[in-house]
Protein backbone atom coordinates (compact mmCIF):
# COMPACT_ATOMS: atom_id res chain seq x y z
CA UNK A 1 0.00 0.00 0.00
CA UNK A 2 2.07 2.86 1.25
CA UNK A 3 5.69 3.57 2.57
CA UNK A 4 6.51 6.08 4.61
CA UNK A 5 9.90 5.87 7.08
CA UNK A 6 10.40 2.45 8.59
CA UNK A 7 6.49 1.93 8.82
CA UNK A 8 4.09 -0.26 6.24
CA UNK A 9 0.83 0.46 6.35
CA UNK A 10 -1.20 -2.62 4.65
CA UNK A 11 -4.91 -2.69 4.27
CA UNK A 12 -6.30 -4.95 7.32
CA UNK A 13 -3.35 -3.85 9.37
CA UNK A 14 -3.84 -2.43 12.99
CA UNK A 15 -2.33 0.83 13.63
CA UNK A 16 -2.25 3.23 16.47
CA UNK A 17 -3.52 7.02 16.09
CA UNK A 18 -2.43 8.52 19.46
CA UNK A 19 -5.73 10.55 20.36
CA UNK A 20 -8.15 7.64 19.09
CA UNK A 21 -6.31 4.52 20.25
CA UNK A 22 -6.46 1.45 17.77
CA UNK A 23 -8.00 1.65 14.14
CA UNK A 24 -8.32 -0.94 11.25
CA UNK A 25 -6.46 0.35 7.94
CA UNK A 26 -9.55 -0.29 4.98
CA UNK A 27 -7.23 1.14 2.71
CA UNK A 28 -6.85 4.64 0.77
CA UNK A 29 -8.06 6.57 -1.67
CA UNK A 30 -6.86 9.50 -3.76
CA UNK A 31 -8.75 12.47 -3.13
CA UNK A 32 -8.47 16.89 -4.05
CA UNK A 33 -8.67 18.41 -1.46
CA UNK A 34 -8.31 22.37 -2.57
CA UNK A 35 -7.09 21.83 -5.69
CA UNK A 36 -4.13 19.05 -4.81
CA UNK A 37 -4.10 15.61 -4.90
CA UNK A 38 -3.23 13.29 -2.27
CA UNK A 39 -3.70 9.89 -1.21
CA UNK A 40 -5.64 9.61 2.57
CA UNK A 41 -5.36 6.30 4.23
CA UNK A 42 -8.63 5.11 5.68
CA UNK A 43 -8.58 3.92 9.05
CA UNK A 44 -11.81 2.64 11.59
CA UNK A 45 -11.92 2.88 14.92
CA UNK A 46 -14.54 0.70 15.87
CA UNK A 47 -15.10 1.44 19.17
CA UNK A 48 -15.93 5.01 18.63
CA UNK A 49 -17.55 3.84 14.97
CA UNK A 50 -15.66 5.85 13.20
CA UNK A 51 -13.73 6.15 9.81
CA UNK A 52 -10.59 8.51 10.43
CA UNK A 53 -9.10 9.51 6.66
CA UNK A 54 -5.39 10.44 7.25
CA UNK A 55 -3.56 12.38 4.76
CA UNK A 56 -0.50 9.71 4.02
CA UNK A 57 2.24 11.92 3.89
CA UNK A 58 0.99 13.40 7.52
CA UNK A 59 0.50 10.29 9.24
CA UNK A 60 3.86 10.00 10.34
CA UNK A 61 4.10 13.26 12.00
CA UNK A 62 0.33 13.30 13.54
CA UNK A 63 1.37 9.91 15.22
CA UNK A 64 0.30 7.15 13.42
CA UNK A 65 2.33 4.02 14.20
CA UNK A 66 1.86 0.13 13.66
CA UNK A 67 0.75 -1.42 16.79
CA UNK A 68 3.61 -1.83 19.91
CA UNK A 69 5.96 -4.66 19.82
CA UNK A 70 5.51 -7.45 22.34
CA UNK A 71 8.52 -6.08 24.40
CA UNK A 72 7.24 -2.35 24.21
CA UNK A 73 3.81 -4.06 25.41
CA UNK A 74 5.67 -6.20 28.15
CA UNK A 75 7.48 -2.71 29.32
CA UNK A 76 3.91 -1.46 29.82
CA UNK A 77 2.59 -4.62 31.67
CA UNK A 78 6.50 -4.01 34.13
CA UNK A 79 5.14 -0.60 34.84
CA UNK A 80 1.45 -1.82 35.96
CA UNK A 81 3.72 -3.76 38.90
CA UNK A 82 4.95 -1.32 39.91
CA UNK A 83 4.01 0.83 42.91
CA UNK A 84 2.10 3.85 42.28
CA UNK A 85 3.20 7.06 42.33
CA UNK A 86 1.01 9.34 44.27
CA UNK A 87 1.27 12.75 43.53
CA UNK A 88 0.15 15.50 45.98
CA UNK A 89 -0.70 17.69 43.28
CA UNK A 90 -4.50 19.48 42.57
CA UNK A 91 -6.08 17.04 40.65
CA UNK A 92 -6.72 19.48 37.60
CA UNK A 93 -2.80 19.70 37.25
CA UNK A 94 -2.47 15.92 37.74
CA UNK A 95 -5.87 15.54 35.18
CA UNK A 96 -4.02 17.16 31.86
CA UNK A 97 -0.90 15.19 33.17
CA UNK A 98 -2.67 12.00 32.77
CA UNK A 99 -4.67 13.54 29.45
CA UNK A 100 -1.31 14.12 27.99
CA UNK A 101 -0.10 10.48 28.69
CA UNK A 102 -2.98 9.30 26.96
CA UNK A 103 -3.07 11.47 23.98
CA UNK A 104 0.42 10.11 23.29
CA UNK A 105 -0.25 6.67 22.27
CA UNK A 106 2.74 5.53 24.10
CA UNK A 107 1.75 2.38 25.71
CA UNK A 108 4.30 2.79 28.64
CA UNK A 109 2.62 6.68 29.53
CA UNK A 110 -0.66 4.91 28.96
CA UNK A 111 0.26 1.93 31.82
CA UNK A 112 1.84 4.89 34.05
CA UNK A 113 -1.87 6.43 33.93
CA UNK A 114 -3.66 3.21 34.83
CA UNK A 115 -1.38 1.97 37.87
CA UNK A 116 -1.46 5.31 38.98
CA UNK A 117 -5.28 5.91 39.10
CA UNK A 118 -6.04 2.54 39.86
CA UNK A 119 -7.75 2.08 43.71
CA UNK A 120 -6.80 -1.40 44.91
CA UNK A 121 -8.17 -0.55 48.79
CA UNK A 122 -11.78 0.44 48.19
CA UNK A 123 -11.06 2.92 51.58
CA UNK A 124 -10.14 5.55 49.76
CA UNK A 125 -12.29 7.44 47.69
CA UNK A 126 -11.96 7.92 43.99
CA UNK A 127 -13.73 11.00 42.48
CA UNK A 128 -15.97 10.40 39.13
CA UNK A 129 -13.48 12.31 37.22
CA UNK A 130 -10.49 9.79 38.45
CA UNK A 131 -12.83 6.96 37.56
CA UNK A 132 -13.36 7.84 34.27
CA UNK A 133 -10.07 8.83 33.36
CA UNK A 134 -8.89 5.57 35.37
CA UNK A 135 -11.38 3.79 32.67
CA UNK A 136 -10.13 5.92 29.48
CA UNK A 137 -6.56 4.43 30.13
CA UNK A 138 -7.52 1.25 30.77
CA UNK A 139 -9.44 0.84 27.84
CA UNK A 140 -6.96 2.47 25.62
CA UNK A 141 -4.16 0.14 26.96
CA UNK A 142 -6.53 -2.64 26.78
CA UNK A 143 -7.15 -2.35 23.08
CA UNK A 144 -3.70 -2.40 22.00
CA UNK A 145 -3.14 -5.33 24.21
CA UNK A 146 -5.68 -7.05 22.43
CA UNK A 147 -5.06 -6.72 18.98
CA UNK A 148 -1.62 -7.73 19.84
CA UNK A 149 -2.77 -10.95 21.57
CA UNK A 150 -5.55 -11.60 19.26
CA UNK A 151 -8.06 -11.67 21.45
CA UNK A 152 -11.11 -9.41 22.88
CA UNK A 153 -10.99 -5.91 24.63
CA UNK A 154 -12.81 -7.14 27.64
CA UNK A 155 -10.75 -10.13 28.14
CA UNK A 156 -8.02 -7.94 27.72
CA UNK A 157 -8.53 -5.28 30.21
CA UNK A 158 -9.59 -8.54 32.63
CA UNK A 159 -5.92 -9.75 32.39
CA UNK A 160 -4.32 -6.17 32.59
CA UNK A 161 -6.49 -5.81 36.25
CA UNK A 162 -4.99 -9.43 37.06
CA UNK A 163 -1.40 -8.49 36.18
CA UNK A 164 -1.71 -5.28 38.49
CA UNK A 165 -3.54 -7.28 41.08
CA UNK A 166 -0.92 -10.39 41.49
CA UNK A 167 1.78 -7.11 41.72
Amino acid sequence: MAKKTDFTFEEGDFVVYPTHGVGRILGSEKRTVAGTDMTLLVIRFEQDRMTLRVPMEKAISLGLRTLSSSKQMDDAIDTLQTKAKVRRTMWSRRAQDYEAKIKSGDPVEIAKVVRDLRKKDTATEQSYSERQMYQAALERLAREYAAIQDIDKDSAAVKLEEIMDAA
